[in-house]
């Protein structure tokens, strides 16, 4: 890869700027695409894009940019999105800071920020050399998701499509599903998710395979899907965030669930002291698995005084056993109304606790 050192003027830089949202942004008088189809959205808080203005009103010295020469003698931007974007919305008037918008300062001031000259390397390469660089530069101390490193990798027109569905803050997915859904849309976590669900956790295989395709209508119909048989059949919204329904989706949604039923018993066992993982519930309601509720254990004091009870001896073989060598049983299970109190408690060795476990 070729590299050229450059300085370019803020005033050059935001000669032409545009935000058309996933349309592209452009700036530099429309030669530089400051969003290209790999670059994740503008994520700075207002601390961050602040300080970018205030580093360059006091003089102080920006980290380098990186951007990449394309054939047609336009650019890129590999690294540097955030620190450009903060500064052309301030020069376009879009924020203020401490409570001065662009427009507001002294002309001397402005010509001070306009003037200021930002350090840019001029990368020359091939796409790929072009993308692992982006993968492995550090843009402004904040780190790269998973998702937006595949957005990256298999950047096309699926992807554009996709994140105009599941990118966006207060966004259709957002607007749709996110009681449903952990983290956030900007940072690719609902994206993430939905191809995670439809493609049974092979992300990277389903976006290499749909990475050409116009667009991602048949994700965005597999996600609808995926709510409305939520919403069937499961309505507590309190412990439903997270979860992975279109896993369960996948395999249940041809089983038939009685609502009013499973409302009664999500209920019973929101109340219920034994079940530490609430987010268990419907899962444990799905599948029958008692997995999925992290069912209480006993505690070290309470398997030493059960042990003391029974003499250090096994509650089935009566062999006599070190606290270590043993495992604390309920001797009535949670699934008959068994609680996990000592007087519920059998200390077992580790054969006959497997033994009893497996039939």
């Amino acid at each position: 890869m070729k590299i050229d050192l450059k300085q370019i003027s803020i005033r050059d830089l935001t000669i032409g700027y545009e935000d058309n949202d996933e349309e592209g942004v452009y700036g530099y008088n429309g030669k530089l695409d400051i969003r290209p189809p790999y670059q994740r959205n503008f994520i700075y808080p207002e601390k961050q894009r602040n300080a970018v203005i205030d580093t360059v009103s006091k003089g102080f010295p920006l980290n380098v940019m990186y951007w990449a020469t394309r054939e047609d003698g336009t650019f890129e931007v590999i690294d540097g999105q955030q620190r450009i974007i903060s500064i052309c919305m301030y020069v376009n008037g879009d924020y203020s800071v401490n409570d001065l918008a662009f427009h507001n300062l002294a002309t001397d001031k402005q010509k001070q920020i306009l003037d200021y000259p930002l350090t840019v390397y001029f990368c020359t390469g091939t796409d790929s050399e072009k993308l692992e660089w982006f993968k492995t530069i550090n843009i402004a101390g904040e780190k790269l998701e998973q998702q937006e490193l595949r957005n990256a990798v298999y950047s096309g027109p699926w992807v554009t499509s996709a994140k105009r569905y599941f990118s966006k803050i207060n966004g259709v997915a957002y607007n749709l599903g996110g009681d449903y859904l952990d983290g956030s849309a900007n940072r690719q976590h609902y994206l993430e998710t939905v191809i995670k669900w439809i493609s049974e956790g092979k992300i990277e295989s389903y976006m290499s395979e749909n990475q050409h395709s116009t667009n991602a209508e048949p994700l965005w119909n597999y996600f609808k899907d995926v709510i409305s048989w939520i919403e069937k059949y499961f309505k507590n919204k309190k412990i439903m965030k997270g979860i992975d329904w279109g896993l369960y989706y996948n395999k249940y949604k041809d089983k038939t669930f009685d609502p009013t039923s499973i409302d009664t018993k999500t209920k019973e066992l929101i109340l219920d002291d034994e079940i530490t993982k609430k987010k268990g519930i419907y899962p444990y309601l799905i599948t029958g698995e008692e997995k999925h509720l992290s069912l209480r254990s006993f505690t070290d004091s309470q398997k030493l005084k059960a042990h003391q009870i029974q003499g250090g001896k096994c509650k089935i073989c009566n062999e006599p056993f070190d606290i270590s060598q043993m495992e604390a049983d309920h001797i009535e299970a949670w699934s008959s109304g068994g609680k996990t109190i000592i007087e519920n408690c059998q200390m077992l060795c580790t054969k006959d606790h497997k033994l009893l476990k497996n039939k």
